[in-house]
């Protein structure tokens, strides 16, 4: 099983990147795909999540309005669109599947990508 994030990189405040995360070793359509982040010094908090079919999707609330959270079952990939960056928005970005059956849950994390908004 692998999730593999790529996209991050340094931007300027009010610039915007696009992260991808590609899915393997596992049935991606079955599972609700999420970005988290963490800052330094930080907890990781739940940035956006995104169920199987795209149907329900959620925000926190410091990026509604500038982050856009998509997903290509086809491609086994799960984006996040990123504008009007802030510096507050620094952070490792680390993708999350996950599926609940049952009582039973399964987590898969990736190793993250490092997002720096600076000037």
């Amino acid at each position: 099983v692998q999730l593999v994030e790529s996209g991050g990189g340094l931007v300027q405040p009010g610039g915007s990147l696009r992260l991808s995360c590609t899915a393997s070793g596992f049935t991606f359509s079955n599972y609700r795909m999420s970005w988290y982040r963490q800052a330094p010094g930080k907890e990781r908090e739940l940035v956006a999540n995104i169920s199987r079919g795209s149907y329900t999707i959620n925000y926190v609330d410091s990026v509604k309005g500038r982050f856009t959270i998509s997903r290509d079952n086809a491609k086994n990939t799960v984006y996040l669109q990123m504008n009007s960056l802030k510096p507050e928005d620094t952070a490792v970005y680390y993708c999350h599947a996950e599926r609940i059956t049952g009582l039973r849950g399964t987590h898969y994390w990736g190793k993250g990508t490092l997002v720096t908004v600076s000037s």
